[in-house]
């Protein structure tokens, strides 16, 4: 049986061979180029299968690498902290501080103050009205000796003063009001219309009208004015009942203290359902708000006010033992429930 011929892996022939090469076999279906170019075959073919996902992959690189470049050059922002946050606001209210409550209060209530003047004769003096607000007539009598005029220095007269020897007497009052419906109703209190012959009013704009009074309710000292005519665009105040104030809500007094104003002053609800009686005992008025912002002798008729700007109280007593009638830190307002029913108004 013939073997099959072996053959050396050395190129260099054995010595003692024949130069010539024993003829070697060669397979039939094989080509002399076919061995040297199996490896880079099998490369191309696994780049052929896997054409698609190197694209994808080298897309990727890229995509991550553009991203890590714009961060470095980008680098992220710091997150906030509530210490961040406390710091701006600090700064901002240091900038531009917010004005206060009463402030805002104020500032809503304030195109609704009127001032009243009553006289008890034709022509008002403003000057007489301003000096003594809320003040009781004053009658015809002779000049206290210490009051005598001094010739070339005559002081102007005012209801409390007697008039000079030869001059009318004419006699006038201040109080506050506030307009509740803008066709020119106006709320005040009956103590500083009554008895006065003319009514005028002064809105917050500056502009003057006469005004007669349209009702009373004497068992809350109020009384309704209406004003003959209107400056433009009158606006009304917003009413709120008083039925939820508590102790210690914050409040506002708003009006023409001594003639002064308008002026605001503030405080808080110091008791509620109070009963008061005047100090001439004519009138006991009860159900009333009790306050501490400052009100004087011209403050009556005005408003009392919360911190939005609404009305909850008609200023119209103050408590003091002494014969001053200055404040000293007791008020008292008619709930604006009251008020309403006196101005024909439905309740709250």
């Amino acid at each position: 049986m013939r073997q099959a011929p072996l053959y050396s892996r050395s190129r260099r022939a054995p010595a003692g061979a024949s130069s010539v090469a024993p003829e070697t076999p060669v397979a039939a279906d094989a080509s002399p180029a076919a061995t040297p170019a199996v490896a880079p075959s099998r490369w191309r073919g696994w780049f052929g299968r896997h054409e698609r996902l190197l694209w994808g992959f080298s897309g990727a690189v890229l995509v991550l690498g553009g991203v890590a470049g714009w961060q470095a050059i980008n680098p992220a922002a710091r997150a906030l902290t509530q210490a961040d946050i406390d710091a701006a606001v600090r700064h901002s209210l240091e900038k531009e501080p917010l004005p206060s409550a009463y402030a805002k209060a104020y500032e809503i209530i304030a195109p609704s103050v009127v001032r009243v003047v009553g006289t008890d004769g034709d022509e008002p003096d403003r000057a007489k009205a301003e000096a003594t607000p809320d003040a009781k007539r004053a009658k015809p009598g002779p000049l206290p000796k210490a009051a005598k005029p001094v010739p070339g220095d005559r002081k102007k007269q005012t209801a409390s003063d007697s008039p000079e020897p030869g001059e009318p007497h004419l006699s006038t009052s201040t109080g506050s009001g506030v307009v509740i419906i803008d066709n020119g109703t106006i709320l005040t209190n009956l103590h500083v219309v009554q008895g006065s012959k003319k009514l005028r009013v002064t809105f917050a704009d500056g502009f003057e009208s006469d005004a007669t009074v349209v009702g009373v309710e004497p068992e809350h000292d109020l009384a309704v004015l209406r004003a003959k005519s209107i400056p433009d665009d009158l606006q009304a105040a917003t009413m709120r009942s008083a039925s939820d104030l508590r102790a210690g809500d914050q409040v506002i007094a708003v009006g023409y203290p001594f003639g002064i104003g308008p002026s605001v002053s503030g405080g808080v609800i110091s008791g509620l359902k109070r009963d008061f009686r005047s100090p001439q005992g004519q009138r006991l008025l009860n159900n009333l708000i009790q306050f501490d912002a400052a009100a004087n002798p011209g403050n009556s008729g005005g408003p009392l006010v919360t911190m939005d700007g609404s009305v909850v109280g008609i200023v119209t007593a103050i408590l003091n033992p002494t014969e001053h009638r200055t404040f000293i830190g007791i008020g008292f307002a008619v709930p604006i429930d009251s008020a309403a029913n006196a101005a024909g108004m439905p309740p709250f």
